[in-house]
């Protein structure tokens, strides 16, 4: 440090009482003259110092910081703003542009203790001179006041507010150091082009921090906030460099470089380079981090989300978000090929580790994972398989598969195609996804009983109680997919999805913290019993496309018409749903590169790649073991559809002829479920 330097700063010490500061300064100023007296200025004085702000508070002149979003593992994701600015060290800031702010906005900011009295009465002096106002006369203390803890009246050129200003300045210097107020300047002043501090001020016109400015650069950063918009260098170049010609020249007047220096930064041309700000500040996972933000404007008020300088952490993994990615783009990477949405939970603790919500966030912000509701199609008969498991049917229960099925609704029947040929197990059924069964299946518990069942495993879309929800006519997201499978693959308990884990504010004290909390949605020998079923549609079903070399269950869906494509699978460590298809349009989908778009060719093997990656470095675990449930049904054969639901198991059918099981061992592909029937005809 410069002995001038340490000379100056030696200058400030003591003082008396601030409110006589005030009144003898205001008076020596002129700002007074016309009143008649000190008791008189010293009551006008007292009145305007009324119903000041709070100065001492804690967090009267905190400024508006981003909110910086994080993955679990410690990337940055995104920084979520009003204001650009990020905060820094005194020390990360070039000691140029600390002594070209100096220079040019207050030179005798080391000696004064607030105000500049010598300041005042030249800007007086030149403002009567010039009839009008020539010149200020507010030090970088009083900047820092104005753009702060009185920033509300920071347009008001009245007497009072004048007085105001001073006395919190005078406040703010007898508990702060010179260079702790210069920091705080430097990091709140405006600087042009949405740039609110040094920081972002480097980045916004040299691509830099602010620690790496060249003289040039800092004089000419330093002569922007006399006015931004004015001097602005990308709009007015000439106007820029005028303006740094005169920094440095006070620079030089002041003593704080040489005239060598001087000359050099002078005849350096104006080399301007905008750092990128990715678009919303958002750098990775773009679709999760929107999701994150309407969690935490769900949570905390707006102001303090985009101003309030929050940390966040999420659930994401992101190298569990790239293998997301790869598997979503890798495998849809033509021209013409459909949209995607991917959706991996850790399911023992509702944790969001992975989310694809589009193509591309920049042309469609639309988030297809947690926005996009589109038909399941089969993927839901998973709800009714657990609901047929808990009513006490067993897995090797014979349901009439034949087709067509007529199922009674109380109006015109329900007509559904694809079926098996004859009488097929439960178990069986599941694995070739054979809708006349389900249909049948649904018709004897009772669509309601689904309904409930899907609410509890973790679908929140209210799903009505019509009989064609077997078939999958309800349109659901790929998060509430993924949560509900992940019911299973923890034996019954259900968590809630969660992407905030934790949020910390300015002052690193926790404001929120997830603490999930399981709840038993089903019996572990239910949940286990339907897992041993999901298990064979991927090792013998229609999803061996998501056959992954581990202990794995899952279910594949495919609307009308191919308009949708699912699978829906899990293992111990993740459940991840996948959906494919045309979000703006349900154009079916009768080739994907080449294959006809069933769950189980374009859904699965996307499903498969994500989990492989993601599942690398984790071990080869088992589904946990829950005894068998006690099931009511002694007869394997079940009713067909000209029986009506009864408490009861229908009659064992003829011994002959004997109906013959649909042999399993190469299952149909998983046929597209017919469209729901007319409004009102589903019997509720």
């Amino acid at each position: 440090m410069s002995s001038r330097r340490r000379r100056t700063r030696r200058m400030h010490r003591g003082g008396t009482r601030v409110l006589a500061r005030v009144v003898g300064l205001v008076a020596l100023a002129a700002l007074l003259v016309t009143l008649a007296g000190g008791a008189v200025a010293y009551g006008v004085v007292r009145t305007w110092l009324k119903d000041l702000p709070d100065y001492e508070s804690p967090n009267a002149f905190r400024v508006a910081q981003p909110t910086k979003i994080y993955s679990a593992d410690g990337v940055l994701l995104a920084r979520l703003f009003l204001e650009n600015r990020r905060i820094v060290p005194f020390d990360s800031i070039s000691q140029n542009l600390k002594d070209g702010i100096v220079a040019v906005e207050d030179e005798r900011f080391y000696s004064h203790h607030g105000i500049d009295p010598t300041g005042i009465i030249r800007s007086a002096l030149a403002n009567l001179v010039a009839g009008g106002v020539a010149e200020g006369a507010s030090t970088i203390t009083q900047q820092y006041v104005r753009n702060t803890v009185l920033s509300y009246e920071q347009f008001d050129i009245s007497y009072a507010r004048k007085v105001r200003e001073i006395f919190i300045a005078l406040k703010l210097e007898e508990k702060r150091d010179k260079d702790e107020i210069l920091n705080l300047y430097l990091n709140t002043v405006y600087f042009g082009e949405g740039a609110y501090g040094a920081e972002a001020a480097a980045n916004t016109y040299f691509a830099k921090g602010a620690d790496d400015l060249t003289l040039a650069e800092a004089a000419l950063l330093a002569g922007l906030p006399q006015a931004p918009s004015r001097l602005d260098p990308y709009g007015n170049p000439e106007g820029a460099l005028a303006r740094r010609r005169e920094v440095l020249g006070a620079m030089l007047e002041n003593g704080y470089i040489t005239q060598q220096e001087h000359d050099a930064a002078n005849a350096e041309p104006l080399a301007l380079k905008r750092a990128k700000e990715p678009e919303g500040g958002i750098y990775l996972a773009h679709y999760f981090v929107a999701h994150v933000k309407k969690v935490l404007q769900a949570e905390f008020d707006q102001s303090v989300v985009f101003r309030g300088g929050l940390k966040v952490y999420t659930t994401l993994d992101s190298k569990k978000q790239k293998y997301a990615e790869n598997a979503v783009f890798g495998s849809l990477n033509r021209p013409g090929d459909p949209d995607c949405s991917l959706v991996s939970i850790d399911p023992r603790n509702g944790h969001i580790v992975a989310m694809v919500g589009g193509r591309d966030f920049s042309k469609n912000k639309f988030n297809l994972a947690t926005q996009g509701k589109r038909q399941p199609g089969s993927a839901f008969k998973t709800f009714v398989l657990v609901a047929a498991l808990e009513q006490g049917m067993p897995p090797n229960r014979y349901i009439d598969g034949s087709s067509p099925a007529h199922i009674k609704t109380g109006g015109r029947p329900w007509v559904v195609s694809g079926g098996s040929g004859g009488h097929i197990t439960m178990d069986a059924a599941t694995r070739a996804s054979v809708n006349t069964a389900f249909a049948r299946l649904i018709k004897e518990i009772g669509a309601e009983k689904v309904a409930t069942t899907a609410k509890r495993m973790g679908i929140t879309t209210k799903i009505p109680a019509y009989l064609s929800i077997a078939l999958g006519s309800q349109n659901v997201s790929t998060l509430e997919m993924a949560s509900a499978y992940g019911t299973l693959a923890t034996n019954g308990v259900h968590y809630p999805p969660v992407a905030v884990a934790k949020v910390l504010d300015a002052d690193d004290q926790i404001v929120f913290e997830a603490k999930p909390k399981g709840r038993q949605a089903l019996s572990a020998s239910i949940a286990y019993a339907a897992t041993r079923i999901l298990k064979g549609v991927i090792t013998g079903g229609t999803a061996r496309a998501a056959n992954i070399g581990r202990p794995a269950a899952g279910k594949t869906g495919t609307s009308q018409d191919h308009r949708d494509a699912w699978f829906a699978g899990y293992t111990p460590q993740l459940s991840t749903a996948v959906w494919v298809g045309y979000y703006q349009k349900e154009i079916p989908m009768y080739t994907v590169h080449g294959i006809r778009g069933y769950g189980g060719k374009v859904a699965a093997p996307i499903w498969a790649k994500y989990m492989r990656a993601a599942l690398a470095t984790e071990p080869k675990v088992d589904f946990k073991y829950a005894p068998s449930p006690k099931y009511k049904w002694k007869s394997s054969w079940a009713a067909t559809e000209t029986v009506e639901p009864t408490a009861t198991p229908a009659p064992k059918p003829p011994a002959k002829p004997k109906p013959t099981p649909t042999p399993t061992v190469t299952p149909p592909p998983d046929p597209p479920p017919p469209p729901p029937p007319p409004t009102g005809t589903p019997t509720p």
